[in-house]
């Protein structure tokens, strides 16, 4: 496998190229190391002369708008990072933010680049299947579901199995941990008190933890979000070892806010359990600031360093 990163220019009208300019500016990386798939116009102020893959477009750039150009561009660009993975030429993808408006005024009806890499990489037959992964120093939190109301989250014995195996699999190879310890977020509050609160810790999660254990993986019984989460700052806010290697979340919010209240602007967002690693930063396009020349390129900067790390 080619040791080269991609990184895909993201939605044009918001700070994507911006801060993928500022973050390379910043890291100085080898220009061998790493590809730009985009257009070379959009990154006019990189002080390296890096590999830029064109994907023409033939509009002006409109700054803080969603348009189908935009999002017709940006499916683009990862649909070719996704070509180069399977051609064997890069090793990683890392990923500007994209606006999944944008996408879907394009015709893409997908609910983020999660579900792109997915459709174009994954393979059920050999279990390569997208996991939503967070990332701040050894704070790791894993969404069991992704983007889905909230009324349409279920979290089944079968979901649970499938998803702690993977992320097992994932932390063993890819973070080179040696007996991960796992740690499972409740559904319900309190864990469901027994099932005065909800039942499905004790019909889903708790047969899902038997068979678990059963294999040799290391798994909490479900802990109430709330507790868990606070114990998990305190560690981070101390630059203390966090307890557990991955903290898993049943729902989108659950997940990401107590990430995003500790460390926006150091979060990767990656995607793992695919036949390659891709991150991206932790927020999306900030089209309030976009060509203003003020975005903090601090996220992309520790998405490119996750990329190079794993």
């Amino acid at each position: 496998m080619n040791k080269k990163i991609a990184i895909t220019a993201g939605d044009f009208n918001g700070i994507g190229p911006e801060i993928i300019t500022k973050a390379l500016n910043r890291l100085m990386l080898p220009v061998e190391n790493i590809v730009i798939i985009g257009a070379k116009n959009l990154f006019t102020g990189l002080k390296q002369k890096y590999e830029i893959i064109e994907i023409p477009y033939n509009y002006a750039l409109n700054y803080g708008k969603e348009t189908k150009e935009a999002g017709e561009f940006s499916y683009l660009c990862l649909k070719k990072a996704c070509e180069m993975v399977k051609n064997g030429e890069i090793s990683a993808i890392v990923t500007a933010p994209v606006s999944k408006n944008a996408l879907h005024l394009a015709g893409h009806n997908f609910s983020g680049q999660t579900e792109i890499l997915e459709k174009e990489l994954g393979n059920k037959k050999n279990d390569e299947t997208a996991e939503m992964l967070f990332v701040s120093k050894d704070l790791r939190v894993l969404l069991l579901t992704r983007h889905l109301p909230l009324k349409e989250v279920k979290i089944t014995k079968q979901l649970l199995i499938e998803k702690i195996h993977r992320i097992n699999r994932v932390l063993t190879y890819n973070f080179r941990i040696t007996k991960p310890k796992i740690a499972l977020c409740s559904l319900n509050p309190h864990a469901g008190e027994n099932g005065i609160l909800g039942k499905e810790e004790i019909e889903e999660f708790y047969p899902a933890i038997e068979s678990l254990r059963n294999e040799g993986i290391d798994v909490t019984d479900p802990k109430p979000s709330d507790t868990l989460f606070a114990k998990a700052a305190k560690s981070y806010l101390k630059n203390e070892m966090q307890p557990y290697d991955v903290y898993c979340a049943c729902y989108h919010d659950q997940g990401l806010i107590p990430v995003k209240v500790l460390a926006m602007d150091n979060t990767v967002n990656m995607t793992v359990g695919l036949r390659v690693i891709r991150t991206s930063p932790a927020h999306g396009t900030a089209y309030d600031i976009a060509g203003k020349g003020i975005a903090d390129e601090s996220s992309m900067v520790c998405a490119i360093e996750q990329a190079a790390g794993i």
